[in-house]
């Protein structure tokens, strides 16, 4: 079986898994956040954190409790690091430097899980366990929470409530994250990655055909179940440097598939949930149809210029085989990279620095569109809502009439609010990424030079400020300048989007439905997607072209 064939013959099997749990996951999600039962174990959680779920909150309350418990994550987290020395079972693990605490703590509760540090030297068991894992989980949770009170301000009329954001947070976690978790880690550990707290150890020589190898020490961890969770809540990040890559966390082309399949369940089963809440499941097919469409072309490009015989090294390989995994090859690898950076994940199980020029500016551009295809646990859907009202906008503006979305009237107030949040990620890619280049001291960390040299920085915030959490490789990003401006990248990047985002869920529930007449746009037919497909691609690309054209386009068009 070629390669090629091989390949394409895992998208597929990835493609028919995701479509046997849609449905069912996206009917379940609905039924979670329109249930008004709580959980005996739910209610002991309000009665410890005096919450009272019962309550609805205007945007104003839900945006102050996600700021709230935001802010005291990431307190919680900073002062786990710096103490991590004087832990029990600390294992020798040193206390984390100011700076990068603060890095990776706004990292880990923005779900970005950006990583400046080498994890199974800087973190031990403690950290990476009761702080690192249990973001993990929380942060997908409060993604997923903003997403549902923006689909309840499009499925409510005539009042400013969008819900409770303690109940939101809790159901997301106790009855949909931790499941599921529980479950894909029990398969990850079937598939051979580890699951213990073992110290540092050794594993003895490796025989090679040149000569003995050393002695090699390993630290061991609860790897499966960090995971699990990395993946499935698209938070990233990894418990070893190699990440994806190490057999400890990815044992497999099974274990492979299975993490891809976790990235993308639940981003893509939103959008049956969204369907199911506004009441028209049709609605819900086309904002899938939008992101499947981005999703396969992003991946069947990636293929191509990863297959692509560029001179006698390719053809020995059979493609570009530089920083990828022999276990999972140049199909498992592209596969794997489109998916998470057209999510907010950030796991690689390759190094985006050694692909193509082409192909790293496909891992660019896909999370310059702001991970909406699917994107993250509920940022991808809410994102990609937001484009919808542009792309309604738009055909407004075309045909002269006062757009609408789901019987909402899309407004000069709903449209400032979406401008705004558009406008916020690539205000702060690109002003970091210009004080980088202008300034003296962050270009020493380029381990290359010229349009490469460019494309690291370039990555670096884009993966920041998009809350993706994936590195281009080669940038020493662990400097007292790239810790703290990735890390404010990271924290404006996350929470000024939400603002705008409840901001309009507000609005929109404060409206009256408008009844549909023969001229309203029809939002769930195939014209729609297309023209949603379009405003997408013309947005990010007006807005980054420039960029892309000094970084991996250059790199690209001189190989």
């Amino acid at each position: 079986m070629s390669p090629v064939l091989a390949g394409v013959l895992q998208f597929l099997a990835l493609a028919v898994a995701l479509g046997l749990a849609y449905r069912p996951l996206g009917d379940y999600m609905a039924g979670v956040y329109s249930s008004t039962k709580h959980l005996r174990v739910e209610k002991w959680i309000y009665k410890a954190i005096g919450a009272d779920p019962t309550t609805e909150m205007r945007w104003p309350a839900y945006l102050r409790g996600v700021l709230a418990f935001s802010f005291v994550s990431v307190l919680f987290l900073y002062l786990l690091q710096r103490v991590q020395g004087s832990l029990p079972g600390s294992l020798g693990f040193s206390s984390i430097d100011p700076d990068q605490a603060f890095n990776t703590a706004a990292s880990f509760v923005s779900n970005t899980n950006w990583q400046s540090y080498y994890g199974e030297q800087a973190m031990g068991h403690v950290v990476q366990t009761g702080g690192l894992a249990v973001q993990n989980f929380l942060s997908a949770s409060v993604g997923i929470a903003v997403a549902v009170a923006l689909v309840r301000g499009f499925a409510r009329s005539r009042t400013g409530e969008l819900g409770n954001f303690w109940a939101d947070l809790v159901r997301g976690t106790v009855r949909i994250l931790i499941p599921i978790a529980a479950i894909a880690a029990v398969v990850l550990v079937a598939c051979g990655a580890i699951q213990n707290f073992s110290g540092i150890h050794d594993v003895g020589q490796f025989l090679n055909e040149h000569s003995l190898g050393g002695s090699q020490q390993w630290n061991g961890g609860a790897v499966a179940s960090q995971e699990a969770i990395k993946e499935l809540g698209t938070n990233g990040g990894g418990y070893f440097n190699a990440n994806s890559a190490h057999p400890f966390e990815n044992p497999s082309g099974f274990s492979n598939l299975f993490e891809i399949f976790l990235i993308l369940v639940i981003p893509f089963a939103l959008t049956r949930t969204f369907g199911r809440m506004v009441g028209s499941i049709k609605q819900g097919y086309a904002i899938l149809a939008t992101m499947v469409t981005i999703w396969v072309g992003f991946t069947a490009l990636m293929m191509w210029t990863e297959f692509h015989h560029g001179g006698p090294a390719f053809d020995i390989a059979g493609g570009a085989m530089e920083g990828k995994e022999n276990r999972f090859g140049i199909a498992g690898s592209s596969i794997f990279s489109v998916a998470t950076t057209l999510t907010s994940t950030g796991a690689v199980n390759s190094f985006h620095s050694s692909f193509t020029g082409f192909g790293g500016g496909i891992t660019m551009l896909g999370m310059q569109l702001g991970e909406i295809a699917p994107g993250g646990t509920g940022s991808g859907l809410y994102g990609m809502l937001i484009m919808a009202i542009i792309a309604v906008f738009i055909a407004g503006l075309m045909v002269g009439r006062t757009p609408e979305y789901l019987g909402k009237k899309i407004g000069t107030r709903q449209i400032k609010f979406a401008a705004c949040y558009i406008l916020i990620t690539p205000a702060l890619v690109l002003c970091f990424t210009a004080a980088a280049m202008a300034l003296p001291t962050p270009g020493n960390s380029m381990t290359n030079s010229g349009a490469h040299g460019f494309s690291e920085i370039l990555y670096a915030y884009t993966s920041g400020a998009n809350n993706n959490g994936s590195a281009f490789a080669g940038l020493n990003a662990d400097t007292q300048w790239f810790n703290t401006t990735i890390g404010l990248a990271m924290l404006l990047g996350r929470f000024l989007p939400m603002v705008f985002v409840l901001a309009l869920a507000g609005s929109l529930a404060e409206q009256k439905p408008v009844p549909e007449t023969a001229g309203t746009l029809r939002t769930e037919k195939p014209l729609f997607s297309g023209l949603l497909v379009g405003t997408i691609l013309i947005v990010a690309g007006l807005t980054y072209f420039p960029a892309l054209a000094l970084g991996p386009l250059a790199e690209g068009l001189a190989s």
